[in-house]
């Protein structure tokens, strides 16, 4: 599928069915696959033939979605997780062991701050964390002898920090080490990270992708183009044998395919954070109007934003599409056709007001989520990044008066309109 369009790719890629087969992604709801030889299912166990035996490891209908968005991010491998936070966890804990470390932008979604701040650490596993706008010799001052990985999100989740991608990619080439990126809310229908050096992608999958708040998941692209064999040394999983599998070299064997086939056989096969094929079947809806509904997402919130500037109840507001914004050239550099739905503003009242601002909308409503067609609100400081202390909230670039508002797709007047009266 890689000669078409994106918005093809959305509806097209993935599945293609053949004579006589459903036109439509079939859901393959079975934890297993029959065989009548024994030794050919003994070929599947030992990673010497492709094929279905248990659904914890590969399901066709998971696979075809993965495909899809792998189709769509320009990777050569991919695959689902059951959340956005197993893919996070998988995509690190795929190349580190006890005792490295890794690189993050400090600008995070809370919850993938404490995975990597506090949970991994328990694992022997350290983070330096750093100020997107650090300079590069600020950004080399962080890596160490044991460092795997770099991490970041492309528009941080709720900071709207626009990362600069070929910085943070320079940074970790020149360490020998991946940079792995967050994509979710630019989607690959407004950023490439792979285009600019990333190497790994990220997905929760739950959000834009999804479109409609129906089902959690989470997807891992590799781009296939980072030589895990130039620095072997520092990756031994991927690049000295495997004894869980009779001593099989994953890059020998896989090639590009390596680093993906290495999540599934392992880690999907240890601790098992598989999405179930009905939600990769809902999944696999929403994504064949992903194409359409980001472009109303980033319409909408440009107005939102541009809204909100101008009323007098308003402090600030931050819109990386919206001129004069702080990112706003980051943006347009790697984000020309729109960023996300999703904006963020204070009130001049404070955090008090900012609460009793939420509680008086109507139609926008109050909930733990994001990125899908309805418009909802969340208080960060209060909710998500509840377990953050002071410190670490500005450090996430999360101020306590902080509203994060995740513009929907309904009529726009309808939407102000909500928004007005909840001022007034």
């Amino acid at each position: 599928m890689s000669n078409y369009k994106t918005e093809t790719k959305c509806i097209q890629s993935g599945y293609e069915p053949g004579n006589g087969e459903a036109r439509v992604l079939p859901i393959y709801q079975s934890t297993t696959f029959r065989y009548t030889s024994s030794e050919q299912m003994g070929r599947l166990f030992d990673l010497e033939e492709s094929g279905y035996f248990y659904t914890r490891l590969q399901n066709p209908t998971n696979d075809a979605v993965a495909a899809k968005i792998c189709d769509l991010e320009g990777g050569v491998a991919a695959m689902l997780t059951s959340s956005g936070q197993a893919a996070n966890f998988y995509a690190i804990m795929n190349i580190v062991e006890a005792g490295d470390h890794i690189v993050c932008a400090s600008a995070l979604y809370g919850g993938t701050y404490n995975l990597y701040a506090h949970t991994i650490k328990k694992m022997g596993v350290e983070a330096t964390f750093v100020d997107p706008e650090c300079t590069q010799e600020e950004l080399d001052a962080a890596f160490q002898e044991n460092t795997k990985a770099v991490f970041g999100e492309t528009i941080a989740n709720p900071a709207l920090v626009v990362l600069d991608l070929e910085k943070f990619a320079n940074a970790a080439h020149a360490h020998g080490v991946p940079f792995i990126v967050d994509n979710t809310f630019a989607t690959p229908i407004n950023c490439r990270p792979f285009e600019w050096g990333a190497d790994i992608v990220t997905h929760s999958t739950t959000k834009y992708m999804d479109g409609h708040a129906a089902c959690v998941g989470g997807a891992i692209v590799d781009s296939g183009n980072f030589d895990w064999e130039v620095h072997k040394e520092k990756f031994p999983g991927l690049t000295t044998p495997d004894e869980t599998y009779h001593g099989i070299v994953y890059t020998e064997k896989f090639g590009k395919g390596a680093y993906i086939t290495k999540a599934t056989a392992q880690l999907m096969r240890d601790l098992g954070s598989i999405q179930s094929p009905q939600n990769a079947f809902l999944l696999n809806i929403g994504l064949e109007t992903l194409h359409l509904r980001v472009l109303r997402h980033c319409e909408n919130a440009v107005k939102v934003a541009e809204y909100l500037k101008n009323h007098e109840k308003v402090a600030w507001v931050r819109c990386p599409s919206l001129p004069g914004d702080k990112y706003y050239d980051l943006a347009q550099k790697y984000m020309p056709n729109g960023t996300c739905g999703v904006i963020t503003f204070g009130l001049k009242g404070g955090r008090d007001a900012a609460v009793e601002m939420m509680d008086r909308l109507k139609m926008v409503a109050i909930v733990t989520h994001v990125a899908d067609a309805r418009s909802c609100v969340l208080h960060p400081a209060s909710h998500t990044h509840r377990q953050m202390n002071d410190k670490e909230l500005v450090e996430a670039g999360v101020q306590p008066d902080l509203i994060r508002f995740s513009v929907g797709i309904e009529n726009i007047e309808d939407i102000i309109a909500d928004v007005e009266q909840a001022l007034r």
